[in-house]
């Protein structure tokens, strides 16, 4: 297994917060693959090929990314990626029970597989990508919580339902 951890999501779309979380691990992992979960059971509102390029074009800057999608469980993407590290980022203590229960699910699975959880700053504790999407679809200014490519895209998808 090689020195590296994996960070994965939905990311429709992702969010200023995945962004802190994903640069807080690089200080820890020289490489991490950000790995964006095809989770068609959450309805999302971009597709998969739209939500890899939005992440993409979010990490550009960003020396040590790889941005792959997967479908299954998260374990076995680590797995096939050589990677014994998941990072997962806790926004509030509301976050905790969830992500400790799949932590320990995700460890019974695959017992070489290790968690760890990293705050996002302050800014971003409050900010999610559901969030994110409905203050969009009600009109409002998502631009202090996303990427402006995000926001770009964000505005272009619903200008295009709007007039549909």
């Amino acid at each position: 297994m090689n020195k590296a951890a994996v960070c994965a999501g939905t990311f429709d779309p992702i969010t200023l917060g995945h962004l802190d979380v994903i640069e807080r691990a690089l200080r820890i992992f020289p490489r991490i693959v950000v790995g964006v979960a095809t989770n068609p059971g959450k309805n999302p509102l971009f597709s998969l090929e739209e939500r890899i390029g939005l992440v993409r074009a979010s990490t550009a800057h960003i020396k040590g990314i790889e941005v792959d999608s997967f479908d299954g469980l998260l374990v076995d993407f680590a797995i096939s990626k050589n990677i014994q590290v998941i990072v997962r980022g806790l926004r509030a203590f509301s976050d905790f029970e969830y992500e400790f229960q799949m932590a320990l699910t995700n460890r019974k699975l695959k017992p070489q597989i290790e968690t760890v959880f990293l705050m996002p700053k302050q800014d971003y504790s409050y900010v999610s990508s559901s969030n994110v999407r409905e203050v969009a679809e009600l009109g409002g200014d998502t631009s202090i919580f996303v990427p402006q490519s995000v926001q770009q895209a964000l505005d272009a998808k619903l200008t295009r339902r709007q007039t549909q």
